[in-house]
């Protein structure tokens, strides 16, 4: 394998990275993508927010997914018993998308290569990286294809976009604790054969089964439905078996949707992960910068995986962009902060859905109009938003909206 040279390797062709390439491949700069998998290839992550059509859009990789017809997400549904809270991303604080997908990620993320590679964009699957060594700020990266041949890629900024795969964090030693509960989740798809015509059978429902577990349920165009259980990881090592017949048992504890699923077929085996929330130490450093769930992934709940994955890629490869061109670019502020502010805001979110708080203004009635359109805006993904109050008090409004629900049940009661 002959060596390479280039100005920017990215590391991984999912969103994140096909994101990246674009920006730079469209200005003008060396890139090349190594990604460990050969494509098609399934992965999680399948329902996307308004916000990264944003960045779709910027970037030239709109239209390409729109061709392919995947099924609209327009909101979501919420469901506790007999408690239901719609979100229409038509009916939000901040202007913007009011749509997006939920996808499979096998097509979805096949489609953006196929673009990138019409436009001659350098990708090689089945590439791995196994090795890192920096001279100052240019690196050295050791690469090996399927058939244990290495090579060395010398390039002058690396974007780690490898997801899951994390790749930087364990040669890097960027690894830390996430502060966020463990959690885990068990999930496959089904063949949706009971699937009900209309809004009712595509519409996106998160299914509350106490307040630590729920139950994702994600059409999609093709006929598939994904389902997945999520929970404390202590609970979900409670049931007994394969995974198979673990999602069974859990698929019992849903009143809404065990009819749906009961005698249905799983397309394959569920995947089992565990502790899944990740954290890193730092999101990036002399030569190399971290995107998407590389760097951070905070819980399935709210969707935000996806989004997080292209808003730090676009904003990663906008600052390499300008550092090429010689102008100066503080890191910490321009990325690492910006990225940081969107991440707590979700992480109130997710924690305080699991306190039960967020669930509480979700299920309260009668609904506060105004209270549902700030909300419906942060789980659109609009969370850099400073006009909207619960994204700039998003660590203590939450907890505050729940204390007067509790103050007025009280009233209640004692009336």
């Amino acid at each position: 394998m002959n060596d390479e040279s280039i100005d920017v390797l990215i590391v991984g062709a999912g969103p994140s990275g096909c994101v990246a390439a674009s920006y730079l491949h469209n200005n003008g700069y060396r890139i090349k993508i190594v990604e460990k998998s050969l494509f098609p290839r399934f992965v999680i992550g399948e329902s996307l927010l308004p916000r990264c059509m944003d960045h779709f859009e910027e970037v030239g990789l709109l239209d390409c997914l729109k061709n392919i017809g995947f099924e609209v997400k327009s909101g979501a549904r919420f469901i506790k018993g007999s408690q239901v809270c719609n979100f229409d991303f038509s009916k939000k604080h901040t202007k913007g998308w009011d749509w997006t997908w939920q996808v499979p990620r096998a097509d979805f993320d096949h489609t953006l290569v196929k673009e990138l590679k019409t436009r001659g964009v350098n990708i090689a699957f089945e590439e791995e990286v196994i090795a890192v060594d920096f001279e100052d700020e240019i690196s050295k990266t050791t690469i090996r294809d399927k058939e244990g041949k290495h090579k060395v890629i010398t390039a002058k900024y690396i974007i780690d976009s490898s997801g899951y795969g994390r790749v930087l964090p364990r040669l890097l030693d960027l690894e830390k604790p996430s502060e966020l509960p463990k959690h885990s989740s068990i999930f496959t798809h089904v063949k949706d054969i009971y699937r009900p015509k209309g809004n009712e059978g595509t519409l996106i429902t998160f299914d509350v089964i106490d307040t630590q577990t729920w139950l994702w349920v994600i059409p999609f165009s093709n006929g598939v439905t994904s389902i997945g259980y999520v929970g404390p990881t202590e609970f979900l090592d409670s049931f007994v078996g394969d995974t198979t017949e673990k999602l069974t048992q859990m698929l019992r504890h849903s009143d809404y949707f065990y009819k749906r699923f009961e005698n249905v077929e799983f397309l394959f085996d569920p995947i089992h992960i565990k502790n899944y929330s990740k954290s890193v130490k730092q999101l990036y450093g002399k030569g190399y910068v971290l995107t998407g769930n590389s760097a951070e992934f905070l819980d399935p709940v709210f969707s935000s995986g996806v989004t997080f994955a292209t808003e730090s890629a676009l904003l990663a490869a906008k600052l390499i962009t300008k550092e090429l061109q010689k102008e100066t670019v503080n890191w910490e502020q321009e990325y690492t902060e910006h990225i940081k502010n969107g991440v707590n805001v979700f992480a109130s979110y997710v924690r305080e859905w699991y306190t039960g708080n967020l669930q509480k203004l979700f299920f309260h009635r009668p609904e506060n109009p105004q209270i549902k359109k700030q909300i419906c805006a942060v789980l659109a993904g609009y969370v850099w938003d400073k006009t909207n109050p619960f994204v700039t008090k998003h660590n203590r409004l939450i907890k505050t909206v729940a204390h007067l629900i509790d103050m007025e049940n009280d009233t209640i009661i004692e009336d």
